[in-house]
């Protein structure tokens, strides 16, 4: 398995691990009412769980079992360009819950999330060839 896919995916199961947590934390909160402050923590939740944990995993299975036609993969460093990306577009979102006074970490994150996005589709553009027509 590439170096890359290993660090995605295991990267991608401590954001399921703080994801689960945090969703403990709120549906403890919902049983037994400890702390309203915890509710703001739901986006966090949210986003850890999706993008940090479900698309980052994607992405690190795709690098992975995508067909490589060289013996290397092409344009390597915008897989992990969007490893770092991603991740940190999901800290900066998941910050944004917790510090309220900054409202442009939403807007800074998803920038580069996006920005991730682009840069594993233009990774993984050449390795994506038509079927064969027989």
């Amino acid at each position: 398995m590439p170096r890359l896919s290993v660090w995605m995916i295991r990267t991608a199961l401590l954001h399921l691990l703080l994801g689960f947590t945090v969703g403990a934390l709120l549906l403890a909160n919902k049983g037994i009412s400890f702390s309203p402050f915890l509710w703001r923590l739901l986006p966090m939740h949210i986003e850890l769980l999706l993008l940090g944990w479900t698309v980052q995993l994607a992405l690190g299975v795709a690098f992975w079992i995508l067909p490589r036609f060289q013996t290397a993969r092409p344009r390597a460093m915008l897989a992990w360009l969007a490893y770092l990306l991603l991740n940190l577009g999901v800290v900066l979102v998941a910050a944004s819950t917790l510090f309220v006074a900054l409202p442009t970490l939403v807007l800074w994150g998803r920038i580069a999330e996006i920005s991730a996005a682009v840069a594993f589709a233009l990774h993984a553009w050449p390795r994506v060839k038509p079927p064969l027509v027989v």
